[in-house]
This record gives structure tokens, sequence and C-alpha cells, in this order.
């Protein structure tokens, strides 16, 4: 009778080791199907997870200053005015194994607005630009990329003049969306490196770039402007370019970031169309930044009206100083 009881036992006790043998692998083949890391220690299971590759670096920012002036029976003179500028930047890396696709939004807009003139309310700040980058590995740091780079304005823009006897400003419709619009397709090799802090350099030399220069304006378009063929609204050019892109941390809380974009016809070699942007973001606090933008651009087909004389061709310069709010994103 005994040695019945014992056999009993061992027989419950063999099929409970066989369930609990059988549970341990039902756990372990899931978790191996989940593509996690499995430490067997006797009857203990360690779950070791496994760190998922991160193949998108997203982000961005938006800035806004605002300054305000009202003056009533003010006897220094002066008029009340008030003025804003804002901008957004946003940004997609994506990097996987040779792969490589860089995608960046800037959008810039600024208003004043004073008492006492005909037209109040003026633009001084106006621009959108779209980068996209798409290339594959040679080496660490080469790659062979392909770039389309758009830009444009959102607003109408205007000069104002005063004529002979006029105590009020007249003004003259000069650019608007997509009047002028400038886009731009590389492909060539680029030099793309990463440092520590996050900055970043990535210069691209492109012997085959194809440029559009769109004017969707009628009266602009029949004028001529930008270069375009009189009553045409758009002119298609080929030639050579190239690209950069910089951001560095200068001294810590101040960042440069610039772009400079150049292009050649092949029809006037050497004759560059220039682009450049740049900002300085110095960092106040979490929230508070101070940022010196500047843009300089020149193209010998587009002639500024002087204020002293006839119109001719000029470099177009633009420096904002902001200080205001900034949101990291």
């Amino acid at each position: 009778m005994l040695n019945r009881y014992i056999l009993t036992f061992l027989l419950v006790i063999s099929a409970l080791g066989s369930s609990l043998a059988q549970d341990r692998q039902i756990v372990a083949d899931t978790l191996l199907i989940s593509g996690d890391t499995i430490i067997m220690l006797g009857d203990s299971i360690i779950l070791k997870e496994k760190i998922k590759p991160i193949y998108w670096e997203k982000g961005g920012n938006f800035n806004l200053s605002i300054q305000q002036v009202s003056l009533s029976n003010w006897n220094a003179g002066g008029a009340s005015n008030l003025a804003l500028n804002t901008g957004l930047v946003m940004f997609a890396n994506y990097k996987k194994d040779q792969i490589i696709w860089d995608t960046k939004l800037t959008v810039n807009a600024g208003f004043n607005r004073q008492s006492e003139r005909r037209f109040k309310t003026r633009k001084t700040n106006d621009n959108f630009i779209f980068i996209s980058k798409y290339g594959r590995e040679l080496t660490d740091i080469w790659f062979l990329s392909t770039q389309i780079d758009a830009r444009t304005q959102l607003l109408g823009g205007y000069r104002y003049f005063r004529q002979s006897g006029d105590e009020l400003d007249s003004r003259s419709k000069i650019s608007d969306l997509l009047a002028p619009a400038y886009i731009q397709s590389s492909t060539g090799l680029n030099y793309r490196k990463e440092f520590a802090n996050k900055d970043r350099i990535s210069i691209i030399a492109s012997p085959f770039t194809g440029r559009f220069t769109v004017v969707l304006d009628d009266s602009l378009s029949n004028a001529g402007a930008f270069g375009v063929i009189p009553g045409e609204v758009v002119r298609a050019e080929a030639g050579l370019s190239l690209s950069s892109t910089t951001d560095f941390e200068i001294l810590e809380d101040i960042r440069w970031r610039a772009d400079l974009n150049l292009f050649t016809n092949f029809e006037k070699l050497g004759n560059f169309v220039v682009n450049f942007n740049s900002v300085v973001s110095m960092k106040v606090n979490k929230y508070i930044t101070t940022r010196i933008e500047t843009i300089m651009i020149y193209d010998e087909r587009v002639f500024i009206q002087q204020s002293d004389g006839p119109p001719k061709r000029a470099i177009q310069f633009q420096n904002m100083l902001n200080f205001g709010l900034a949101l990291d994103f």
C-alpha cells in the first residue's frame, strides 16, 4: 500500500514538472517572437528588453517677438506703432543603413503697423523655404544625394513711394505668392559629417542642376519680372550648383545655423545666383531667446528699383534682431 502512495506522488510531481516546463517553453516562444532577449536561471525567467533602433529625428522651433509703442499728446514726436515677427522651423531627418533623408521647412512672417500713414500695415519679413535631400552612403562621410530646394513668399510685396506734391504714400506691387518661386533640383556628391552636441555640416556639389523660376502674377509676368520672358510664367535653366547646411554650437547656449545655395547657368558660367540664410540664436532660458537673422540674395536677372534713379542689379540684404518667446519641440 505504501509503495502505491509513493508511486502516485511521484507521478503527480512528474506531471506538474512537465506542465511547468511546457508553460516556460510557451512563454519563451512568445518572448522570442516579440524580439526580446531571454535569460533562463533555473526556474526563473529574466527578460531583457531589446533596444529598438531610432531611425527618425524630428523637431522644430517656434519664435515670436512683439513690440508695441502707444503715444498720446507726446511732445517729443513720433507715432504709435506695433511690430510683430514670427518664425517656424521644422525638420525631420531619417537614417537607416546606407540611406539618409533630411527635410527642413522654414517659414517667417513679420509686420509693422504705424498710424498716420496711408497704408498702415506693412510687411517686414516674409519667406518660405523647403529643402529635402535624399542620399545613399558611399563612405562614412560621402553620399550620392539628390536635393529639392523650393523658395517663395506667402503675401504680396509692395514698394512704397511718395510722388511729388502728394502728402500720402503710394505703392506698386513688386512680388506675390509664387511670384517669384524658385524650384531647384540637383544631384551630386554630398559631404556630410556629424559632431558632438548635434553639430553637423553638409555640402553637396552638383554638376546636374535644374532651376525653375515661376511667376504666376499676370502683371509681373507680363512685365518680364525676375528674368522670365514677358508673358511667360516659368523660366527653366540648367547649370551647376553648390549647397551647404551648417549647424554649430559656438558657445554654450549659442548656436549658429546657416544655409547657402549657389547656382550658375551653363550659358553664363561664373555668374552665380546667391541665397544665404543665417540665424544666430542665444538662449536666455528655456523660453526666452535672442535671434540675429540675416538673409542675403543676389540674382543678376532681378532689378531693384532705386529711390534716386532707375532700377539696377543690387544685393538684397535683410537683418533682424529679435528678442522674444521661443519654443523647441
